[in-house]
């Protein structure tokens, strides 16, 4: 059986880490470079980093930043924000990222992910999708999920996965940040249609959280940012609680 990861995620904005709720009301949550350092000791499974000011502002991913990163940690790493172009993609994974993440930009030109695909393999390329349920449909939002679109979520997960992605990320946004579980249901449902991993984000408050989303969510991977940062699930216990309610996590 595969194993389940755990992925801690580093919002950066201005260089700085910061966590927010519903997307919104952000605060410092400390130095990306020794967060990252710290959670590749601890034992996490891979890290995203996710520069979620820089399709808003019109900005690049500081490649600068996710260098020191790559340098401070010994796992994976997802780098997302920004990313437009294939030459972008070629610019990040030279910076020392393993795999990239785009979201706003494959809405625009789905016929990217066909292109970075070709490129760098599926297996580089991650598609953000950011969800929220509206009148009891879910719908993919962009630009850090300032954006609402009429694209239905279920329909967008199924397409990125025929045009070539290696995995999807899968955020609810009317979970994030609230601590109060992440979105099983819809994760379950994508999680079913499709041939690629899912990983879950959004909601994370507690360790059961992190088993429903495994078991009932059936997700490939769950990612969380405020607890970890704060401090409030070490990484060690989260994976030893796993293992002894059945999960299968990596050591």
């Amino acid at each position: 059986m595969l194993t389940k990861r755990i992925i801690p995620c580093l919002d950066i904005k201005d260089g700085r880490t910061v966590k927010g709720v519903n997307f919104v009301d952000l605060r410092d949550a400390g130095d990306p470079v020794e967060l990252a350092k710290i959670y590749s000791d601890e034992g996490a499974d891979e890290l995203v980093f996710l520069d979620i000011t820089a399709t808003v502002d019109k900005r690049k991913t500081l490649a600068e930043l996710v260098t020191k990163v790559a340098k401070a940690i010994n796992i994976p790493f997802t780098v997302g924000g920004g990313i437009s172009t294939v030459e972008d993609v070629k610019v990040l994974l030279g910076a020392g990222a393993d795999k990239i993440s785009i979201n706003s930009a494959a809405v625009k030109n789905p016929g990217m992910i066909n292109k970075m695909a070709k490129e760098f393999g599926s297996q580089c390329i991650v598609v953000a999708i950011d969800t929220r349920n509206v009148d009891g449909l879910d719908f993919v939002h962009t630009h850090g999920g300032r954006t609402p679109t009429l694209l239905r979520t279920q329909e967008w997960a199924n397409e990125v996965c025929d045009r070539g992605a290696g995995e999807i990320l899968l955020t609810s946004m009317d979970h994030d940040g609230t601590k109060g579980g992440f979105a099983n249901e819809i994760t379950a449902e994508i999680s079913a249609m499709l041939t690629i991993p899912v990983i879950a984000s959004g909601g994370a408050g507690n360790m059961q959280h992190f088993k429903d989303v495994f078991t009932f969510g059936k997700a490939d991977a769950a990612l969380a940012a405020s607890i970890f940062h704060f401090k409030e699930i070490p990484i060690p216990d989260l994976k030893a609680y796993l293992e002894l309610e059945g999960v299968f996590v990596r050591k």
